[in-house]
């Protein structure tokens, strides 16, 4: 870097720093790339060796997914110490390649980085002077230092006298379409959150703008980097209301280094089944109440029946008669058992080849004269077994207690819910039986799963049949290579050296381990793993929007997460389903009773005060009390309402007004008006979900939710209920314009007359 580039001797320093961490970084990524490399060409290699192979490649893989993630933006501070010394800080650590592996880079997440965030002129927590550092790629560009020590008259050229350009920089950016991560602008009420000692359930309430997401996405970074072994292992898994929201938040974490988290919406949280369909607000309701898992115990318990009146059995020229009073014991026996219905079927059928064995026994067993069994105990066993190969046996079982699948249950009981319902519910819910799920019916699926357990013996014995198929298939694979052996030396003398001491594959290796060497390995990710297993346990669960969650879905996701470790984001203002619990009491009552931690954030970092004002003054009519987020900017432009004759028209001239230069514009309207909106605006499609990169998006409030745009366009508000019409209102960072051709909320109106 040559002094005509950077005259700046502090740039300079900055810069040569930044490309010696960079050389590092590109010797640490090839060494990746050789070693993923090596290990994979290794190929199929003894169990412990190739359980050795997967760590390795699982180790690098993880470090080169971490280093080309926050590549471009590695180092973005530095904190003197008043002791002299000066640490770097970054999203990743490094270390040097010398014998004490001193660290280079401190990740951001290190106690000792904890100062850069926290420290301020009247608690310095023993620094000098705190640095921002602003990079484009690998290049320097800008230094912003704050002096906290105001004893120290040194001078760099680079101080920010009030402490707040980078934050506001931040704040006044251009959205891209993608959540950003907030490591260089954490504020002090953030960090507390994100370094948090407790260890089970936090619930971080904010309103709009708060950071609250920011901050829930940096605390599972954290909580990574803090028990990186058991959450490697056991995965974590965010929770997020729609997935326009996950795609937009998707680069937080891997901008952080952090990949091994599991993204989902409520609809993806069944194995097989992916829906973003909705039902009708009244169905959702009902659907997501809590009653509704004693519903559906209540519906498994009488899928398993009694003989009307009784069921005749025809083996071996005799007829055997099950009626209900032999049946019904066979059944409360194995209800006793407490199993899930599937896998307590193994007990009713055996109490049921019992019955029929003893009937059987006694009416061919029984001496005419005095009435003596004169059957051994093996002749018992065989009349048993005998009736185990019987296919009426079978039928009777299975109509009395039939093996049942959770997607058949819950659609046969959508397709005739009377009985269990009120008249008025059931009609809510009812529908012909469907392949189509939505994403109210999922925690029903998951309850269903939960009820009937999963007989595996049919699993266990097809995995037999593979395993042994596979030992034949090694078998043979040995044989040829005995016999090619054999042939290739028989031509050669008895006392020939060669001939004695080669050795073959049957020499080494018998055909069962051949088969294990040969089993197909599984480098799936425990997050990808997780995906795929309904009773996986998250090392940490964050639920975004949580206050939207019906109690079905809670039971859902407690039961991922046995040991309570989760962070609920959401604010209770803002709930709009109609099935959402949205008091925190109400959501952690039934499973954590009060032991939870509970932290609001106040700070409105989005929100400009004049859109805020606005936004407010609706809630406030609803709920007086109502106190909003503080904002911390003003932009001096007031938001805007006018009257449209032509809605779609004056939706087409207000965006090309709204649309910044740079930056993203969001037309909030109610999804009836979608296709006519569209229609008129360029680039922009209704019924699909909204790719946010683009610079012109149509949403409806509940899609709104959690995203933030330059820009916005309210059409329609009369239309909205209060929380959404709140959530609408505190989309914008810059600009805030509403169209109607109805009369506007009254609130509304005055706010912005």
């Amino acid at each position: 870097m040559s002094n005509t580039e950077f005259p700046d001797d502090e740039l300079r320093h900055e810069q040569e720093f930044i490309d010696g961490l960079y050389a590092r970084v590109d010797v640490l990524r090839g060494d990746a790339e050789a070693g993923v490399a090596d290990a994979l060409a290794q190929g199929h290699t003894p169990r412990q060796a190739r359980l050795e192979r997967d760590i390795l490649v699982a180790e690098r893989s993880g470090l080169l997914a971490a280093l080309n993630a926050v590549d471009g933006s590695l180092c973005f501070g530095r904190i003197d110490l008043a002791s002299g010394h000066t640490h770097h800080i970054g999203r990743i650590g490094l270390r040097a390649d010398d014998d004490e592996r001193t660290p280079v880079l401190i990740d951001w997440r290190a106690d000792v980085a904890r100062p850069f965030y926290l420290a301020t002129g009247h608690t310095p927590m023993g620094l000098r002077r705190r640095r921002h550092i602003a990079t484009e790629g690998r290049r320097v560009t800008h230094l912003h230092d704050e002096i906290l020590d105001l004893g120290d008259d040194t001078r760099t050229g680079h101080e920010d006298p009030t402490g707040d350009a980078v934050l506001l920089a931040a704040l006044n950016s251009a959205r891209t379409g993608r959540m950003g991560d907030i490591v260089r602008t954490i504020q002090a009420d953030q960090d507390r959150v994100i370094r948090a000692p407790h260890r089970g359930v936090m619930v971080v309430e904010g309103g709009p703008g708060t950071g609250k997401t920011a901050v829930a996405l940096h605390r599972a970074a954290y909580l990574l980097y803090e028990h990186r072994e058991l959450l490697a292992r056991r995965a974590v898994l965010i929770v997020g209301p729609n997935p326009a929201f996950l795609g937009y938040i998707g680069e937080v974490l891997p901008s952080l280094g952090e990949t091994g988290v599991l993204l989902a919406t409520v609809g993806e949280l069944f194995p097989g089944v992916r829906t973003t369909r909705t039902d009708a607000p009244e169905a959702a309701e009902v659907k997501g109440r809590a009653e509704m898992a004693g519903v559906l115990a209540e519906y498994v318990r009488d899928r398993q029946t009694l003989p009307d009146p009784v069921i005749a059995i025809e083996h071996d020229r005799e007829i055997l008669m099950l009626d209900d009073g032999l049946v019904n014991v066979a059944r409360e026996r194995t209800r006793a058992t407490k199993l899930p219905h599937n896998v307590a079927r193994e007990h009713f059928e055996g109490h049921i080849l019992n019955t029929l064995t003893d009937m059987l026994a006694e009416r061919i067993g029984t001496d005419p004269y005095d009435g003596s069994n004169l059957l051994d105990p093996s002749d018992v066993t065989q009349i048993r077994d005998e009736l185990a190969e019987n296919p009426e046996v079978w039928s009777a079982i299975d109509q009395l207690w039939p093996r049942i699948t959770p997607r058949r249950l819950v659609a046969d009981f959508l397709a005739a819910p009377e009985g269990y319902l009120s008249d008025e519910d059931a009609a809510a819910v009812r529908r012909p039986v469907t392949r189509h799920w939505t994403v109210s019916d999922v925690p029903l699926l998951d309850e269903a799963a939960e009820l009937l357990g999963e007989d595996d013996r049919l699993a266990r014995e097809r995995a037999e049949r593979e395993r042994q198929r596979q030992i034949a298939y090694a078998q043979g694979v040995l044989d040829v290579s005995y016999a090619s052996r054999t042939f290739e030396f028989e031509d050669k003398e008895e006392d020939d050296p060669e001939s004695s001491e080669v050795l073959s594959a049957h020499d080494i290796i018998d055909a069962e381990r051949f088969a294990e060497r040969h089993e197909e390995d599984d480098h799936r990710s425990a997050a990808e793993r997780a995906a795929a297993d309904r009773t996986w346990a998250f090392g940490h669960i964050i639920v975004d929007e949580a206050q939207e969650l019906s109690p079905m879905a809670w039971r859902l996701l407690m039961r991922r997460s046995p040991t309570r470790s989760m962070t609920l984001v959401g604010d209770p203002a803002q709930t709009s389903e109609a099935g959402g619990v949205g008091s925190w009491e109400g959501i952690l009552g039934p499973y954590v009773e009060d032991r939870w931690e509970h932290h609001r954030l106040g700070v409105n970092y989005r929100t400009p005060a004049e859109i805020m004002e606005v936004a407010a003054a609706v809630v406030r009519d609803a709920h007086p009390g109502f106190e909003p987020p503080s904002s911390v900017r003003a932009t001096g432009v007031r938001p805007w309402a006018r009257a449209a004759a032509d809605l779609p028209a004056a939706t087409a001239d207000a965006v090309k007004e709204l649309t910044p230069e740079e930056g993203r514009l969001a037309v909030v309207a109610p999804r009836e008006l979608h296709r006519a909106l569209a229609a008129r605006l360029d680039g922009v499609t209704a019924g699909a979900e909204p790719d946010l990169t683009h610079q012109v998006v149509l949403l409806d409030p509940r899609q709104a939710k959690g995203l933030e745009f330059d820009s916005v366009l309210v059409v329609e508000p009369g239309r909205y209920g209060t929380s959404d019409l709140y959530v609408a209102l505190t989309r914008a960072t810059q600009r805030l314009g509403v169209l109607h051709t109805e009369p506007l909320p009254e609130p509304l109106a005055k706010a912005l007359a």
